[in-house]
């Protein structure tokens, strides 16, 4: 008997050992994240255009193509080269004068120094690097339109993850309601037991049911941890950061939405690109008519040259300096072909690029309708668990009220329970999920950066 009554106390004690190792570790979680800074969604926002991988090296091709189109790479300004030199020979002469005498020197010795300064200038050669210059401007607006595709697309997984980062955090207070809740019910199952007014298998169910929220709210609260580490990474900062996310999300207007829709074709990043790459083939085009035109030149040059010349020579010495320059004329008259394929290239490249355009266009009209449709019935079904939300807390508090008078059993308040736990989860699943798929169709419609989050 002594045996028995021992067990059962060691089994009171491990239970009590377990819910108070429970509750600290609870306790602990819950501190962690009370004293934490808010990480507001701009600032994130400006973390991840300062710190991102990604856009810092969009940017620095960016800067790269702004070089490129700069008047200095035109090719409109003229070519310096300075040039010296010195030149040494010593050789064996033999010397022949015209009166027929001869005469030998060995070791001659000829010293020759030379300086100048050359000017290159091409005054026309078809209009090639007008074009050119033309398409390098063209370009950076390219680079420029990449460099904004990359930011929209890396902002679009900063906020999948900010957004995962807020479910999960108001989850983490649905589940630590719901412990108390269950706590609540144990308290009043114990009394009630000590007081013989239920049976031990009320005060059972509410111990396995404050287990399995416990381990629910543990597995959440990691959960919460690794996904606030995937934000720190796309953010570029400190993996260990402690930070809480504004978990309060507002829907961009109705009519300025369809405003957006309209002016669709205009910002689409997809389309402006290929309108971009319509422009440069065209730009290479006339830059190929110039093989069929002259190239007009200029060239000048300072010059200094002195020479030092041994007795077989007809002068000791010579020292020459002063201006020359010229005008040259250029015309490749026919190069084998080469011109005319490349202009026939150029002609196609131009098709081809206007091709492209007319299949992105019609897949971006597919995209926005199948994105705007995504939205719409995310959205609907937000507002649907809204209400079901309403419905589920409602029928919670009748279940308890009535649970509390003995009319239900504990078993049916837990399946209250756990309705309304799954229908509040499930409302900020499809809270977060309408929001992204906005910003999705914000993304197509080329308003992602325009709006306030």
């Amino acid at each position: 008997m002594w045996n028995e009554l021992l067990k059962n106390k060691k089994r009171k004690m491990n239970k009590r050992s377990l819910y108070i190792y429970m509750s600290v570790v609870l306790a602990l979680l819950s501190i962690s994240g009370t004293a934490q800074e808010m990480l507001s969604k701009q600032e994130a926002i400006n973390a991840v255009l300062e710190n991102n991988f990604g856009i810092k090296v969009a940017t620095n091709l960016t800067e790269i193509a702004e070089n490129n189109a700069a008047f200095l790479n035109s090719g409109y300004l003229p070519s310096l080269t300075g040039i010296a030199g010195a030149n040494y020979n010593i050789e064996d002469q033999d010397a022949t004068f015209q009166d027929g005498s001869v005469r030998r020197e060995d070791g001659a010795e000829t010293v020759r120094y030379n300086a100048s300064i050359n000017m290159d200038y091409l005054l026309f050669e078809g209009l090639g690097r007008h074009y050119n210059y033309k398409a390098l401007k063209e370009q950076y607006n390219l680079s420029a339109l990449e460099a904004r595709e990359t930011i929209e697309t890396t902002i679009l997984q900063l906020f999948s993850v900010y957004y995962e980062v807020a479910r999960l955090t108001e989850n983490v207070t649905v589940l630590e309601e719901t412990l108390e809740n269950t706590k609540e019910r144990l308290t009043r199952a114990e009394y009630q037991f000590e007081y013989g007014q239920n049976t031990k298998l009320e005060v059972l169910n509410a111990q396995v049911d404050i287990t399995a929220d416990s381990v629910n709210l543990m597995n959440s609260l990691q959960q919460l941890r690794n996904t606030k580490r995937d934000l720190t990474v796309i953010l570029n900062e400190d993996l260990e950061q402690q930070f809480n996310v504004d978990t309060l999300v507002a829907f961009t207007n109705e009519l300025r939405l369809e405003e957006f829709l309209r002016e669709a074709e205009q910002n689409n990043i997809r389309l402006l690109q290929a309108e971009q790459n319509i422009i440069i083939s065209d730009y290479a085009y006339k830059s190929g008519k110039g093989l069929f035109l002259p190239r007009v030149g200029l060239t000048g040059s300072y010059g200094w040259n002195q020479g030092n010349f041994p007795s077989t020579n007809f002068l000791a010495s010579n020292t020459a300096y002063g201006f020359s320059g010229g005008v040259n004329l250029t015309w490749n008259l026919f190069d084998g072909g080469g011109a005319i394929t490349t202009l026939r290239n150029a002609k196609l490249q131009i098709n081809n690029q206007e091709l492209f355009q007319q299949q992105i266009r019609t897949e971006v009209k597919r995209d926005i309708a199948n994105a705007k449709g995504n939205y719409e019935n995310r959205l609907a079904i937000y507002r649907m668990q809204e209400s079901n939300v309403e419905v589920a807390q409602s029928n919670f508090e009748r279940s308890y009220e009535r649970y509390k008078s003995g009319q239900i059993s504990s078993l049916e308040l837990r399946q209250a329970q756990l309705n309304l736990l799954n229908a509040r989860t499930t409302k900020n699943l499809a809270k977060y999920e309408a929001k992204l798929a906005e910003l999705e169709l914000l993304q197509l419609t080329g308003q992602l950066l325009t709006i306030d989050f």
